[in-house]
């Protein structure tokens, strides 16, 4: 997950701007880490599509790990999106468009390629000869492989590389910014009528896409891309406008009691109208049902304020870099491309365990989040390797 570090035009408040760095290289590894954890989740239990699942019956269990995936899609992707479009227009500006287009080809179409040609067939014989049991060799698996464009978890890859060929191609015919996008920082009430129309697109959209249909081969889910491309944007505005120096502590951790109280007391709420309305999950999925416009409500609602609160409260308690977190910082792109490969591997090691899939999962989670790290930091290490990731 390519988020660039390049350091935008310095301000008058240089001590803020150094900061800024260093937080946000910490919320991104632990974004990737939650990346890692979202899919370990999934394989044990939570709803969505992974390469292999062993799903848990525990009732209880289903419940807690459908609440972590929830609350991470309504934020964690977002963030991402948001945070490389912040970056974006100083890289921009710095290297040309010529030179930014290249930059951006090399470092994410080359893992786009390698995902999709040589790792994406890998983890799929993986999964076939040791998940389901069938005796083969890699070779004879290749003969029969089709599936040859495959981003898998690099659908963000491809979808930031199209978003930043759009923006080049708006600023080659958009010569001075936009006066949209040069918007002061947003106060509260300006964030909550912001997220509200944002949840209504998301609904609006789902009517047509809803979650889990999914624009192949880029493996796009067209029911999340209101709020992707309207962050993305937003980053831009923000980087344009310097918002991230204005938001402060208080606003930060206002929001993050607000989205904690939506947690505690919205996932419930949702639960008790799925029981009593005797619906399946697909009916909060979107195709216009009321219940999909309630969960798109509260899926832009807590995930917007937890945006806020993440990087209000980092800016102020998580300014210092450790030398650890910044080398961890140095591999999130690499976790981001290679953490199937770790957790596929883990999930096959623990298949014969006879035991539920909810305690695998206590074992496989932080394996998988430590396996990876250390995986990206060992492949650093080959010459070239880190030219590109």
């Amino acid at each position: 997950m390519q988020i660039s570090t390049v350091v935008p035009p310095i301000t008058n408040n240089s001590n803020i701007q150094a900061g800024k760095i260093a937080y946000i290289d910490n919320l991104k590894v632990v974004l990737t880490a939650l990346v890692v954890l979202h899919h370990t989740f999934i394989t044990y239990g939570a709803p969505g599509g992974w390469y292999y699942s062993e799903k848990t019956t525990q009732t209880a269990a289903q419940i807690l790990m459908t609440v972590f995936v929830a609350t991470n899609q309504s934020f964690f992707m977002g963030l991402f999106f948001f945070i490389s479009a912040y970056f974006t227009e100083s890289s921009y500006r710095k290297k040309g468009a010529s030179r930014f287009i290249t930059d951006r080809l090399k470092r994410l179409g080359i893992p786009l390629m390698f995902y999709s040609f040589i790792l994406s067939p890998v983890l799929s014989y993986l999964v076939y000869r040791f998940g389901q049991g069938h005796n083969i060799t890699y070779l004879q698996y290749l003969g029969g492989f089709h599936h040859w464009i495959d981003f898998g978890v690099l659908w963000f890859v491809a979808s930031l590389l199209l978003f930043n060929l759009i923006y080049v191609a708006a600023m080659q015919v958009f010569r001075t910014p936009n006066p949209l996008l040069l918007a002061q920082a947003p106060g509260v009430t300006s964030i909550v009528f912001f997220t509200l129309t944002l949840a209504l697109g998301t609904y609006l959209v789902r009517c047509v896409f809803p979650v889990g249909w999914v624009l192949q081969p880029v493996g796009f889910q067209l029911g999340h891309f209101v709020q992707y491309v309207t962050l993305f944007v937003l980053g831009i505005m923000a980087q344009r406008g310097q918002w991230l120096n204005r938001l402060n502590y208080k606003m930060g951790k206002s929001f993050l009691i607000i989205a904690l109280l939506m947690l505690i007391a919205g996932f419930p709420a949702i639960y008790y109208v799925k029981i009593i309305t005797n619906s399946p999950i697909e009916t909060f999925s979107g195709n216009g049902c009321w219940q999909s416009l309630m969960y798109a409500c509260w899926e832009q609602f807590i995930g917007v304020f937890i945006i806020v609160a993440l990087l209000g409260v980092a800016k102020q308690k998580w300014n210092g870099q450790p030398s650890l977190m910044k080398k961890l910082s140095r591999t999130a792109f690499g976790v981001y491309i290679f953490h199937p490969l770790v957790l596929i591997s883990l999930s096959m090691l623990f298949k014969a365990w006879s035991v539920d899939p909810a305690v695998k999962l206590l074992f496989v989670a932080p394996l998988a989040v430590s396996g990876s790290f250390l995986l990206a930091h060992l492949l650093l290490k080959i010459p070239g390797v880190k030219e590109i990731i």
